[in-house]
């Protein structure tokens, strides 16, 4: 039984006290982050930037649309805060956002695939690959994971539960350590680890240009 479930044979049917009890859980997660993990990856991300790197950013399902939403962020949202004419935010690609790509190479190939055979296309010494996934196992990020450090490429894992096995592949693992299953609150987390290096991001550009 999960904290999830628990809340909810505790609390019944209840959807304000549920609604209570799942924040509450929420905060605790948030106490246990490693934030100095989350400071290794800024260092990395800012690396990318200097050094004009990409950072691809690959995830399924809930994580997917996790990977688009940090694409838009670490891209537009912080050009917006440059005020010079030069283009100083993060060259930042969600390789979970072309449809035609995808369902060509999942066609034409194998799912496991619609992410390494991307990364083959775009990957360029030095850039950096972030890695969504609550479970840490899922194959086609494994494969992608994997290919992308042999080739010398830095990969940082946001991740779930014990982090599967991405943990041990990621150059910088950040865990959102919970019981297996609890899907929602750690795709919750990897929203907020976002928005905390995006605003950083943020200040950053802003404290550079004064």
């Amino acid at each position: 039984m999960n904290n999830l479930d628990k809340i909810y044979n505790n609390i019944g049917l209840d959807a304000a006290a549920f609604s209570k009890g799942y924040v509450d859980y929420l905060i605790t997660l948030l106490q246990q982050l490693d934030h100095s993990k989350i400071a290794e990856c800024i260092k990395h991300l800012e690396e990318a930037r200097q050094n004009d790197n990409t950072i691809f950013v690959i995830g399924n399902g809930g994580s997917a649309s996790t990977a688009s939403h940090i694409g838009n962020d670490f891209g537009l949202a912080v050009l917006k805060k440059t005020k010079k004419s030069i283009n100083k935010s993060y060259r930042a690609l969600a390789l979970t956002d072309n449809v035609s790509v995808l369902s060509a190479i999942g066609n034409d190939s194998t799912f496991e695939n619609i992410f390494l055979d991307q990364l083959k296309v775009h990957f360029r010494a030095g850039d950096k690959l972030i890695v969504i996934s609550a479970s840490g196992n899922s194959p086609n990020l494994v494969a992608a994971a994997e290919w992308f450090k042999q080739q010398g490429g830095t990969v940082l894992g946001w991740l779930g539960f014990d982090g599967g096995k991405l943990k041990n592949i990621a150059d910088v693992p950040v865990v959102v350590t919970s019981p297996k299953g609890e899907y929602a609150p750690v795709e919750d987390l990897h929203l907020v680890i976002n928005h905390i290096i995006v605003t950083w991001m943020q200040y950053n550009i802003m404290h550079e240009e004064e």
